[in-house]
């Protein structure tokens, strides 16, 4: 055992080391140099026990043994230059010159060693080159052509031989050609092995990878059924390998991508160039948290033509495709999820636009007019102004100090609900009372407008539990609002209802209405419907603000319903009890989604720099 390893590792070191890198270029430097050696020092080894039975051997003879040379320096010439082919089409030379040589001296074509020839091209097909077997061909039948015309012309040498060492010579040809075609076909059945199982292992690797690879290969047909998917789809879609072949892969794409997953597979298959989509695709089995019934996933689709049937002659439009499908849903969420942090952006930029320019208007005024009428009663004996007139500047600034007191209150309110720090005191009380004080409140200022405040409940209403305070304002800052937008000779409803475990409180008027691209931005910090710098009607955009955020802490709801030039309703759902309805303590967002990354409103936080300076 240990002799014919030395020999395996002997043979294998004789292996040109270009061939080593490959197992099956390997494998036939090795058949092509192991019987060659062996061969060539075995028949050498046995010449000196030929000329013990035979005696002085003949020239024919000499020439035979002195022939097994060649094999050796041909197998050499490929252990030290590892060119195959030549080395098939040096060995095929030799053989040939051999066979023609014995075959001329012992009776030509019909001599016991022309079968000699046939092992020619045999030999040459282990090459596997159809240029080698060409060429062996060639030698073997040129040796025979010529062999013939020699016969032809009687210009063979007289047989040196009896006919009893003829018939010897021709057993020994006939046993020598099938031992050497023996070895060429244990070669060609050791070559066929080896290719087998490299063929089984490569198969075996590749399987290995598209079973543990998370990205899913497909192969499609020209008119896109899928002929193979990857194990990995099991895990992508949910579904066997066997729903996804033919249109089964088809079918769970989702129907507003079809007709970009088709065209990218028939622009592979046509144009030949490789094609890249995104699409979404139905996921089978359990539905995610908060998704819909059917799941869908994005994937990115990367296929590229295979060219087997351009190279059979087959038309450019059939070719079949090859893709790698990859999902990106996470990708898609993190760009989704950017895209809202931009677009977060631009509306905090847009917000301390509009804060900018309201803050312009309804604090620089009332300080124009504090400044100037205080100035003005500093200087009360130039202008000579006389006790009625001192009294009228003097209830101008604090009218503008009352407004510019409420702007600055509404901004701080604001800024409490945004930063989580208003709380509410909850406690029971009669919301009959609540709201006729706060139209009581207001009366006055409805009949200076020529409103009509109108007054409506139904029934007795039951004590509710919550906040007083927080009612009133927002009962005082809805009116409010409706009696500033409504125009004189116009009115004002206020009706308040028990429906269930909520208290309902509706404030209608008459008034100029909300456009309906408005009504979505309404409660958000400092908007007003069609804002512009010269306002009809003062404000900070802060009052629907403030009463979502205190009906969010409440746990209730609001709800708006207006149209341009026919006026607006307004009705806020507030619990009975409060205590068990309202969320737990939290900043208010207030007419934004919340970001991902917490994206601060810029508006809110000047406000909040400038309250603490002023304070």
């Amino acid at each position: 055992m240990s002799f014919l390893t030395s020999v395996r590792n002997y043979i294998d070191a004789l292996v040109h080391p270009s061939a080593q890198q490959d197992a099956l270029t390997a494998a036939r430097h090795r058949v092509f140099i192991a019987p060659r050696l062996l061969g060539s020092f075995a028949a050498l080894a046995t010449f000196p026990v030929y000329l013990a039975l035979r005696g002085v051997p003949s020239v024919l003879e000499v020439v035979v043994f002195a022939w097994l040379v060649a094999p050796i320096m041909v197998a050499y010439f490929l252990s030290r230059t590892g060119f195959y082919e030549s080395a098939h089409v040096l060995s095929s030379l030799a053989l040939t010159g051999l066979v023609a040589v014995v075959a001329w001296r012992t009776g030509g074509i019909g001599s016991f060693a022309a079968i000699w020839l046939v092992v020619v091209p045999l030999e040459a097909a282990l090459s596997a080159s159809r240029r080698v077997v060409a060429l062996a061909s060639t030698f073997a039948l040129a040796a025979a052509g010529l062999l013939m015309v020699l016969s032809a012309v009687n210009l063979l040498p007289p047989v040196a031989t009896s006919q009893h060492e003829y018939g010897a010579l021709a057993a020994l040809g006939i046993i020598s050609a099938a031992l050497y075609a023996t070895g060429l076909a244990l070669g060609a059945e050791s070559l066929a092995r080896t290719s087998f199982w490299l063929l089984y292992a490569e198969e075996d690797r590749y399987r290995l990878l598209a079973r543990n690879m998370t990205d899913v290969i497909t192969r499609h047909g020209h008119h896109g059924a899928v002929l193979f998917v990857s194990p990995a789809a099991e895990q992508l879609f949910g579904a066997s390998v066997r729903d996804l072949l033919g249109h089964g892969l088809f079918d769970r794409v989702h129907v507003v991508d079809r007709p970009a997953y088709l065209t990218a597979i028939a622009n592979a298959a046509a144009a030949g160039e490789a094609q890249s989509v995104e699409f979404r695709i139905r996921r089978d089995g359990a539905v995610p948290v908060g998704a819909q019934a059917a799941h869908f996933v994005w994937v990115e689709m990367r296929c590229r033509p295979l060219d087997q049937a351009v190279a059979d002659g087959g038309p450019a439009k059939q070719r079949e495709v090859v893709a790698v499908l990859r999902d990106v849903s996470e990708r898609k969420a993190q760009e989704h999820a950017l895209e809202e942090a931009r677009a977060e952006s631009e509306r905090a930029n847009a917000g301390k636009s509009r804060f900018l320019a309201t803050m312009s208007h309804e604090l620089r005024t009332p300080l124009n007019a504090i400044i100037g009428f205080s100035d003005m009663l500093t200087n009360e004996q130039p202008l000579m102004l006389d006790a009625a007139r001192r009294q009228e500047y003097a209830k101008l600034i604090n009218d503008s100090g009352s407004h510019l007191l409420s702007v600055v209150n509404g901004i701080l309110e604001m800024s409490k609900l945004e930063a989580g720090s208003f709380e509410i005191t909850p406690e029971p009380f009669a919301p009959t009372a609540v709201i006729a004080n706060c139209c009581d409140l207001l009366a006055l200022k409805a009949r200076e407008a020529g409103i009509d405040l109108k007054l409506r409940l139904a029934g007795e209403l039951p004590e509710i539990v919550g906040d007083k305070r927080a009612l009133n304002q927002i009962l005082l800052n809805l009116l409010s609002n409706a009696i500033k937008f409504s125009d004189r000779g116009g009115w004002v409803s206020v009706s308040a209802a028990h429906e269930g475990a909520y208290l309902v409180v509706a404030v209608e008027d008459a008034g100029v209405g909300i456009g309906e691209e408005d009504l979505p931005r309404l409660g958000e910090a400092f908007f007003q419907a069609r804002a512009s710098y010269d306002r009809r009607h003062d404000g900070t955009g802060l009052g629907l603000s403030i009463v979502k955020g205190l009906v969010t802490l409440h746990g209730g709801d609001m709800q708006i319903r207006s149209r341009l030039g026919e006026g607006t309703r307004v009705v806020v759902r507030l619990p009975v009890d409060c205590e068990g309805a309202r969320p737990a303590a939290q900043p208010v967002k207030i007419g934004r989604k919340d970001a991902a990354d917490g994206t601060s409103a810029t508006a809110e936080m000047q406000v909040k720099k400038q309250v603490k300076k002023s304070a």
